[in-house]
């Protein structure tokens, strides 16, 4: 029998990296397997911790399915293009159904556009912390991905100088996370103006990922790229993943600006993509539309003072500020706390050894900073969609095992 070569993993793929789903899974499993029940706040997932999607977005769906036997338009269902054209008009945004398009959720959208309109050695400016999807992005794409560091002492909010000075003439895109992902931070709009003033002068295109727009904490205000940026070349993405409860739909869209919109070769590229995949999700589109008809306010009830994730929130920050060696700046916004870690004061050598063991020692799954692109200095993720009593039992596991470790 002959003796097949091994095959190598394409170089393309050395340098990309997902911890959130990665190999620590494995260890997950491992221990599930021996009986040893582990708490996992690793992903946010609504799903897994009784967050159902709305009955009524059911019943839309149950309703769609009956006739979404068929492909769609590549582009996206009109009358679901058209009801994200109304949620736009609402904010008062001028968007139309053709510069918009539907997808097998927000990851497929951020992959699309980011092949149709980088190039190899392109440069992408990322936040640092990101979701770690747009590094991967832009790292498929041919593209270098640049990080901005978004700071602690600044409520990780960005400045203009540090996203100025890492600018070169190869730059093309700014990507902004607002509400942030993995850090909870909001930006005002006298930010985002700012940022959106420095894109306009250096002639990037803005990429605004505002898949938490409505998940909001403490009477906060979010304000869309696509309230600013008239006459900037921008795209927004949101979907029904967050605010409403349903990821497993994968229901996403992305709306683009006018200016965008008139970049001929880039629309080509797009539109090519979109026909490459067929069409998105049927069933996910009518559910676009059933919610975006419903109108806003979908996780009202959840973020007003005495909502469950308020709460939830409120619960698990007041416990990480009170370890010694952690300090966790209060989330604004989305479905995560971002403490950081003093390691001098513990045996840990980096914060992704400290996640790694403990999971091993307490069979808690969090998310280490350096998994989400930050390097500077060392962080956990903690998302705070699980139960109260879950998050005090992470908290005094993390507490516990940080004690077992300290100098």
């Amino acid at each position: 029998m002959t003796t097949r070569p091994a095959l190598e993993q394409p170089s393309r793929l050395a340098s990309v990296r997902y911890d959130l789903r990665g190999r620590i899974l494995q260890s997950v499993e491992r221990l599930e397997a021996a009986g040893e029940p582990v708490i996992k706040l690793n992903i946010g997932n609504p799903a897994p911790f009784d967050f159902p999607v709305p009955d009524w977005l059911v019943e839309a769906a149950e309703r769609a399915a009956k006739d979404s036997g068929g492909y769609s338009e590549s582009q996206g269902l009109l009358d679901a293009r058209w009801a994200v054209s109304r949620r736009y008009h609402e904010i008062g945004v001028d968007i139309k159904p053709a510069d918009i398009f539907l997808g097998n959720g927000v990851s497929e959208l951020i992959m699309m556009s980011v092949q149709a309109m980088i190039g190899l050695g392109d440069e992408v400016l990322l936040p640092a912390p990101d979701y770690p999807l747009w590094t991967a992005a832009v790292r498929l794409s041919g593209g270098v991905p640049v990080h901005y560091v978004c700071r602690d002492d600044n409520e990780f909010i960005p400045t203009v100088d540090d996203i100025e000075a890492a600018i070169t003439p190869r730059t093309k895109a700014l990507v902004l996370i607002n509400p942030n992902n993995p850090t909870g931070a909001l930006y005002d709009a006298a930010t985002l103006k700012s940022l959106l003033e420095l894109a306009d002068r250096h002639h990037l295109v803005v990429l605004a990922d505002e898949i938490y727009d409505e998940i909001l904490f403490d009477d906060a205000e979010f304000t869309s790229v696509s309230q600013l940026g008239e006459g900037l070349r921008y795209i927004c993405y949101g979907g029904l993943s967050k605010v409403w409860r349903a990821a497993g739909y994968r229901a996403g869209w992305m709306v683009l600006s006018d200016a965008l919109a008139a970049e001929t070769a880039f629309m080509e590229g797009l539109h090519l993509l979109a026909n490459l995949r067929l069409c998105p999700n049927v069933i996910a589109q009518r559910a676009i539309e059933a919610a975006v008809n419903q109108g806003r306010g979908g996780a009202d009830d959840l973020v007003q003072p005495g909502g469950r994730l308020r709460v939830q929130r409120d619960v698990l920050v007041e416990a990480l500020n009170q370890i010694d060696g952690v300090e966790c700046v209060l989330p604004k916004g989305a479905l995560y706390a971002f403490p950081s870690v003093d390691l001098d004061k513990f045996t840990f050598s980096g914060d992704e050894d400290l996640s790694v063991s403990l999971l091993e020692e307490e069979h808690l799954l969090v998310t280490h900073g350096t998994g989400f692109n930050l390097s500077h200095s060392p962080h956990l993720r903690f998302v705070f969609l699980a139960q109260q009593e879950i998050l005090e039992e992470s908290v005094s596991r993390l507490a516990r095992h940080l004690e077992r470790h300290r100098l």
